[in-house]
């Protein structure tokens, strides 16, 4: 119906038969009816378009976070198993090559469904989104779903891609090591680092990467033209790469290093990926970049974002209550007549 969230039914044709007839086109409901019906054949032309529309956001979610690991992955692939002699003549880059291709990953994977879905790829984004600026619980867990699993069939597409230079590599068909090569597809830190240092890098990088999407978006800041947003978010993920990167990885995406990890997991690296450093992945790659993403969206509201959106910045009860009275002395004057000045 117009201006309903429901689905409008499916016309018949006797309906539609009715609509073009001369003798309703003299009732009153005949344009509103015509809007319907064209509002339906635009949007669900077929059954198809009508599944589509419940699933069209979490389905851009699911893509973009795809894209993401496809490039992100895919470049490490690329420079580690390429720096082989066994599998290119010549090394396939480096760390910078690294850096663009992840930084690349998530401009594109944001440009594929920002439009549709808010491009989030990421549950830490999800989370913060929901906390502080109103975005609907219902859809979280749904959204962070269809994330995880476009990470995972994002790294199944690279591991399918490259496992013949792994075998190279590893030295053999079917030989898989942790860290070793499932470090292609999830984070893992080297040995000199502690537990809290490993936490706190991790903090720290989705932390920077959080006050700058909320900053980005602050129609009271400098936010960018429209659609330039993935642009500032290469770049920003370039700079976190290239700044915070070499120790663990910067993962400052819980998808983008569970999805893959499970992907290892069933390909043959077995239960190591999670048992790796005392469940490595949980308190670092997990949990570092929940709570970082939350302290820096509670940093950059409690000091900058004035918007109302933030549960920071709705009225006490205290100001409601001026408020109230405001409005019923606003209209006790009305009423009586008096000008209100």
């Amino acid at each position: 119906m117009k201006g309903s969230t429901e689905l409008p039914r499916t016309p018949s044709k006797e309906d539609v038969r009715q609509v073009g007839s001369p003798e309703y086109r003299t009732m009153g409901s005949y344009n509103a009816d015509l809007d319907n019906l064209t509002v339906y054949y635009s949007h669900c032309p077929n059954k198809w378009a009508r599944w589509r529309k419940m699933i069209r956001e979490p389905a851009a979610e699911f893509l973009g976070t795809m894209v993401l690991v496809l490039f992100g992955n895919g470049v490490l692939c690329q420079v580690v198993l390429g720096s082989n002699p066994g599998v290119a003549a010549t090394p396939k880059g480096d760390y910078l090559s690294i850096s663009f291709g992840w930084a690349l990953g998530v401009a594109l994977g944001v440009w594929v469904c920002g439009g549709i879905s808010g491009g989030h790829i990421n549950p830490a984004v999800t989370l913060s989104l929901a906390i502080f600026r109103r975005f609907p619980w219902k859809k979280v867990p749904v959204y962070m779903f269809a994330q995880l699993m476009g990470a995972l069939c994002g790294s199944a597409c690279v591991y399918a891609t490259y496992f013949h230079a792994i075998d190279i590599v590893e030295g053999g068909r079917g030989i898989r090591t942790v860290p070793g090569t499932a470090s292609l597809f999830a984070t893992y830190a080297p040995d000199y680092m502690t537990s809290v240092s490993c936490f706190f890098n991790e903090f720290l990088a989705t932390a920077l990467l959080l006050m700058v999407i909320f900053a980005a978006t602050d129609k009271g800041n400098m936010a960018p033209p429209q659609g330039m947003l993935p642009l500032v978010l290469f770049v920003t993920v370039l700079g976190i790469a290239g700044c915070f990167g070499m120790q663990t990885g910067f993962a400052i995406n819980p998808a983008r290093d569970l999805g893959p990890r499970l992907l290892t997991a069933m390909v043959g690296y077995g239960g190591n990926v999670f048992s790796f450093r005392s469940q490595y992945w949980l308190w670092c790659a997990i949990l570092g970049p929940f709570a970082g993403a939350l302290s820096g969206s509670l940093v950059y509201d409690a000091f900058v974002f004035v918007g109302s959106d933030s549960i920071l910045n709705r009225p006490s009860a205290t100001a409601l209550a001026h408020l109230q009275k405001a409005r019923r002395t606003t209209q006790d004057k009305a009423s009586t007549g008096i000008d209100v000045v």
